[in-house]
């Protein structure tokens, strides 16, 4: 029985190859599985969200669904920081900016012409 449970237990970690992706069992340098994108629903409505879960109590403005390749949302990203006067990054699509921006960045984006709404509450 102990045979069995070992059998069935998948590596995690191997002093030869370090970390080992779970998913496809390769060295988590050379993992496949953790490089594909997120695909992320598009329905030609951006959404400007407030987050703070999860982020030590700190509030971050999140926009989705912005139909733009990666080079062109990092620039839209850098001007939408540029303009709000604060930091942030892109993340799986998303971009999020560091605080809570949502009317500067609702009217940025109608400006480029998005159908932008404010989501959550």
């Amino acid at each position: 029985m102990a045979q069995e449970r070992l059998s069935d237990s998948s590596l995690v970690y191997s002093s030869l190859l370090g970390r080992i992706c779970p998913a496809c069992g390769k060295p988590v340098k050379g993992c496949v599985c953790r490089k594909k994108s997120v695909a992320i629903a598009i329905d030609g409505i951006v959404r400007v969200r407030r987050e703070s879960k999860g982020r030590g109590g700190k509030t971050v403005t999140v926009i989705t669904g912005i139909p733009l390749d990666d080079e062109k949302l990092k620039s839209l990203a850098g001007e939408l920081k540029r303009r709000c006067g604060t930091g942030g990054t892109v993340k799986d699509g998303l971009i999020e900016i560091q605080g809570d921006h949502r009317e500067l960045l609702l009217e940025q984006l109608k400006s480029h012409g998005y159908t932008v709404k404010i989501a959550g509450g």
